[in-house]
Order: C-alpha cells, then sequence, then structure tokens
C-alpha cells in the first residue's frame, strides 16, 4: 500500500505584506492531506502540526502543486528537519519542465478532469481575517481533492490537460511516477 501523500497549505497572509516571494516568512493557516495509505482526508491547524508530521515522516512521497517551491518551504518553517528530504511530487515543476512555463491549478484541473478549485489564495487569507477557519479548511481540502484527481489522472493517461491563452486545449505529456525511495522505513528527517 502507497505511502504518498497529496497535501495543500494555506497561509495567514500574503507576499504582499512579507516584502516579496519568500514563502518561509509566510505564516501557516491550515494544512489538508489525503493519505492513500489509510484513504484518509485530514485537516490540521498550527496547534494541531505535530499529528501531521508525525504521519510525514512516515510517507514515501509528498504530492503537491507547487509544493517544493511553496508548500514544503512553508512546513519546514514549523518543523525541525527538512520534508524536502522525502521525495517529491510537485506537478507544478514536472509541467514546468515537460512545457517551459507555468500553468494555474484551476487551468489544469479544468480542461483535465472538468473541476475548478471553488476559491482562491488570497480569499482563504481574507477567511483567516474574518476567523473563518472552517472556510479555508473547506476551501484547502477542496484544493488536496482536485490535486489528486489531477495527479491521477496524469499517471493512468501520461498526460494533462490546459487550455492556453487563446482557448485552445493542449495536451502534455507528463510523468507523474512517484520517485523510488533508496531506503525503506521510517524516514528520519530529522538530524538525530
Amino acid at each position: 500500500m502507497s505511502k504518498a501523500v497529496v497535501l495543500d497549505i494555506e497561509t495567514r497572509n500574503t507576499f504582499q505584506d512579507v516584502g516579496g516571494y519568500f514563502p518561509t516568512k509566510l505564516d501557516l493557516s491550515v494544512v489538508c492531506a489525503y493519505f492513500y495509505e489509510d484513504d484518509s482526508w485530514e485537516s490540521y491547524t498550527q496547534e494541531t502540526l505535530q499529528d501531521l508530521f508525525i504521519r510525514l515522516e512516515q510517507a514515501d512521497s509528498i504530492i503537491g502543486y507547487n509544493s517544493i517551491g511553496f508548500d514544503v518551504p512553508i512546513l519546514n518553517k514549523y518543523y525541525a528537519g527538512d520534508f524536502l528530504k522525502i521525495p517529491q511530487i510537485d506537478m507544478l515543476e514536472k509541467i514546468r519542465l515537460s512545457l517551459g512555463f507555468r500553468i494555474k491549478l484551476d487551468d489544469v484541473a479544468s480542461a483535465t478532469i472538468g473541476a475548478k478549485k471553488s476559491a482562491h489564495g488570497l480569499q482563504a487569507v481574507a477567511w483567516w481575517k474574518e476567523g473563518k477557519v472552517q472556510e479555508i479548511i473547506d476551501y484547502c481540502m477542496q484544493d488536496v481533492k482536485v490535486t489528486k484527481e489531477v495527479f491521477e489522472f496524469g499517471v493512468e493517461n501520461g498526460f494533462i490537460l490546459f487550455d492556453d491563452r487563446g482557448g485552445e486545449r493542449k495536451k502534455v505529456d507528463i510523468d507523474f511516477s512517484v520517485p523510488k525511495k533508496e531506503s525503506s522505513g521510517i524516514n528520519l528527517t530529522m538530524g538525530f
């Protein structure tokens, strides 16, 4: 059984708030994750991150959309180890390497699986300021669902779809295969 984890995070603030694209200066509001190992969907806040960290240390891969450039660096801000040592499947990075440019998750999901995100990250920051944590969890969980479905489509079919700026549907050959792990057992990401 796979121990892959699909995750997405939302933040309490924006890049404008922290003076530029500095993910580690952002503060986490919510993390949502899907665990293939037991087919479970979970959400976490800063107060419950330790529960997530225990599960991530057992993961054989982390799947996300811009996870290497955004989600995982923010998670590492709260963690004594380095989750980047766990094999990563950053779908945005794989698409960028194939196409030469980046595409929004919403554009890929809409064309590939016929689903759209329910909101956007700036809305999640506004919800945080309004104390609407459940709305953030619902939105983040939808992002995880969409990411998981696009990932599974790409694995099964070897491509994803997107609509270019002219509205023409394009097919992108993609390899979302899980990186091979060199060792087995627990990922000891903390430097003990």
